[in-house]
């Protein structure tokens, strides 16, 4: 029997920067053939085109695998077991398996789909990876004492009394073998120090931390960890360790065409009023703007937003600005399209 393939989950938060951790991967994989499972939520398969644009020998676009049906930790037998087994089967394998998740999944039910009797003696997960947005987290968004949190937001009769957000973190903290601050370039050493010690209360001794700006890290230190996260389950609790399925009822996404724009400018201010008036989470797209050659891919997480040109359109493409907008359940997509549009 020849050696496992190793397989890396990257779980995180919405925006917290897992695209970007794996694109910088891409380009500095020592010489590693990757195959990519990426997870999206929305109808726009913005990270598997970002990460095919990277252009690596390495990762073509043959070896990116998209799941677009669901949450990844819902449909593990219909779409994820069968995309691995997919893989398996190929006449030259890759090296490593890198598996995106949603910003919604959860990660201990993925982690468990790889010791299914078909998987277990070919793959290993070498390891968790969890990526947290580190201004996020400082600015509170998942705050050290989850009971005091929901005791505020229960004093609020205008706040949603459920808190799935932080429970999703705690799970994706419950399960990392690594995690990842992302974003220090945007703090101060005194945010640093106070946010990353939080978090090390919060996980399990041996889960290693390290600082990252922009998704960059070293191969050899994500990679490797030989974790083999599948036969240590018990070890990583999560919440939903009780429950015999769950739903993702609290958020809602759509797709919004909205043409060739003039000014990348002016969209960011009209986004920028959007996310400030409804419960958007996070932005993501690409746009094509009039008299650029290049394709600009937009992205956003609350009202942190950043856009760039990552390739030339190419020829017979037809240039569309499409944006997936992924906000909570009660969502008001009329007035957002509204915000954005006019």
């Amino acid at each position: 029997m020849s050696e496992k393939i190793p397989a890396t989950v990257i779980t995180g938060f919405l925006g917290a920067g897992k695209t970007s951790l794996i694109r910088n991967l891409i380009e500095n994989s020592d010489g590693r053939k990757i195959a990519l499972i990426i997870n999206e939520f929305g109808d726009l398969g913005v990270d598997g085109e970002i990460l095919k644009g990277c252009g690596n020998e390495n990762c073509t676009e043959d070896d990116i695998v998209e799941l677009a049906n669901g949450c990844i930790c819902c449909t593990v037998a219909d779409d994820f077991l069968p995309t691995i087994q997919k893989l398996l089967d190929r006449d030259i394998r890759p090296d490593h398996i890198i598996v995106e998740t949603s910003g919604l999944a959860l990660p201990k039910p993925l982690v468990r789909a790889f010791g299914w009797p078909e998987v277990r003696t070919q793959v290993t997960v070498d390891g968790v990876v969890t990526v947290i947005d580190g201004p996020a987290y400082r600015d509170g968004l998942f705050a050290a004492n989850p009971a005091a949190v929901q005791a505020q937001r229960e004093a609020d009769e205008n706040l949603d009394h459920d808190s799935p957000l932080e429970e999703l973190f705690d799970d994706q903290l419950n399960c990392a073998d690594l995690i990842i601050f992302n974003k220090a370039d945007l703090l101060d050493e005194t945010s640093i120090s106070a946010a990353t010690a939080t978090l090390k209360g919060r996980v399990r001794p041996s889960v290693k931390m390290l600082l990252s700006s922009h998704g960059k890290v070293d191969a050899r230190v994500l990679l490797g960890l030989g974790a083999a996260a599948e036969d240590d389950l018990a070890a990583r609790p999560s919440v939903h360790d009780d429950a015999d399925d769950h739903e993702h009822d609290d958020f809602e996404s759509f797709v919004l065409d909205i043409g060739e724009i003039t000014s990348p400018e002016a969209l960011v201010s009209k986004l920028e009023a959007a996310i400030s008036a409804h419960n958007i989470l996070r932005v993501k797209g690409f746009i094509a703007v009039v008299g650029k050659d290049m394709r600009m891919v937009l992205q956003g997480v609350g009202n942190r937003l950043q856009h760039y040109f990552d390739r030339d359109w190419e020829d017979g493409e037809t240039r569309v600005s499409k944006l997936v907008i992924i906000g909570e359940h009660d969502m008001d997509q009329v007035a957002v399209t509204r915000l954005i549009t006019t």
